[in-house]
């Protein structure tokens, strides 16, 4: 099973109320639909592995609350510094959910 996280992007709301509407109008079936956002989860997950090379640093000024669990890292960050080469942009508040991308229960986007 694929992390569910990026169903809470944009992409990932915009493609669940797509689903919805074909599921209301009779289009598609709810198994069908399900089955569409299991593939997007998996295919979310390989892309962003395979195919984002961009390196990203950050700094934090507070560590405000932290939790692991089931092998999700949840760090919520104040006053922080991203940095990529040459770009700074400052945040006030971020939350940064962190999975094991070597972790058995993702799999290829070919099985």
């Amino acid at each position: 099973m694929s992390y569910q996280l990026y169903r809470n992007t944009t992409l990932g709301h915009t493609l669940q109320e797509s689903l919805d509407e074909f599921v209301q109008c009779n289009q598609i079936t709810p198994q069908l639909a399900l089955k569409i956002l299991v593939q997007f989860d998996k295919s979310i997950n390989v892309a962003l592995a395979s195919k984002v090379k961009t390196r990203l640093t950050f700094k934090a000024g507070h560590l405000r609350t932290y939790r692991f669990c089931d092998n999700v890292w949840t760090l919520v960050l104040k006053d922080v510094e991203f940095r990529e080469a040459q770009e700074l942009i400052k945040v006030d508040n971020v939350k940064i959910v962190a999975c094991d991308g070597k972790s058995p229960n993702i799999r290829d986007e070919r099985d």
